[in-house]
C-alpha cells in the first residue's frame, strides 16, 4: 500500500534530512503498541528489525508502553503466590 502525504513546502522543506516514510512507518507502529492493536513481534515485522532487542530499544525510545494497572500487577503477584504455595 502506497499512502501520499501532502505538506506545505515550508514543512516539508525542513524534514529533508528525515526518512519521513519511515519515520510516519515508525510513529504508526509505536502508536498501534500502545494502543495494544499489535504485538511487539508486529512491530518487529513492520519495521524489519533484526532482533527482538532491537525492537524492544525502539519502543523504548518511543515511551511505547502497554498499559501495565494495578489490578494487572496485583493479578501478577497473585499468579506468583499460586506457584510458590505448589513448591
Amino acid at each position: 500500500m502506497q499512502i501520499t502525504i501532502e505538506l506545505p513546502d515550508n514543512i516539508a522543506n525542513q524534514l529533508q534530512s528525515v526518512n519521513i516514510s519511515r519515520r510516519v512507518l515508525e510513529l504508526i507502529a509505536a502508536d498501534h503498541y500502545r494502543q495494544g492493536r499489535i504485538g511487539a513481534a508486529e512491530v518487529r515485522q513492520i519495521l524489519n528489525f533484526s532482533s527482538r532487542w532491537e525492537t524492544y530499544e525502539f519502543l523504548k525510545q518511543e515511551k511505547a508502553y502497554l498499559p501495565y494497572t494495578e489490578d494487572d500487577l496485583e493479578q501478577d503477584v497473585q499468579a506468583i503466590r499460586n506457584v510458590l504455595s505448589r513448591e
